[in-house]
């Protein structure tokens, strides 16, 4: 890869929604992040890139706050949901609805059929549909519009 394509890849990422990329094949290995913790560019030895530079976000301090005295109370448990994950099958930004105005694909007691549609996953400027594995009863939905995923998060469950 040479460094008019990783210059190229980096602005591309630059102006993307997304807060983290990696890109790895036999030679070459990058890793974008517009996190405050890791704010580099990894490449291999043999290829070196300038640091990403976080857009600018104002910082507030947090004080922090006393401990209470009273032991606090303990919500009992919801019952967990049951049925499979459907896991993320890519990085990205996870849309429930074809836009802003628009139904969501799916909502939890909704019947699903196999191949369905169960959200986006955009990665890339690319929008990946999520077909559901399987047919059966949305039981919950592990994530929230515009959510980033990662590979293998769950995002809805099926039973």
């Amino acid at each position: 890869m040479n460094i008019n394509e990783i210059k190229d890849l980096m602005a591309q990422f630059d102006q993307s929604s997304l807060r983290e990329f990696s890109y790895k094949n036999q030679s070459d290995e990058l890793t974008f992040s517009k996190n405050e913790s890791s704010a580099a560019v990894a490449a291999t030895p043999a290829v070196s890139a300038a640091p990403v530079q976080p857009a600018s976000v104002p910082v507030t301090e947090t004080i922090p706050q006393a401990a209470p005295t009273a032991a606090p109370e303990v919500a009992p448990e919801a019952p967990a949901a049951e049925g499979d994950v459907v896991e993320s099958p890519l990085v990205g930004v996870a849309y429930l609805a074809a836009g802003p105005d628009k139904p969501a694909f799916v909502s939890v007691g909704d019947q699903v059929k196999k191949g369905q549609t169960l959200m986006i996953i955009e990665a890339m400027k690319v929008m990946n549909e999520v077909p559901a594995p399987k047919d059966g009863l949305v039981t919950e939905i592990l994530v929230q519009n515009e959510e980033m995923v990662e590979f293998g998060k769950g995002l809805v469950r099926i039973k």
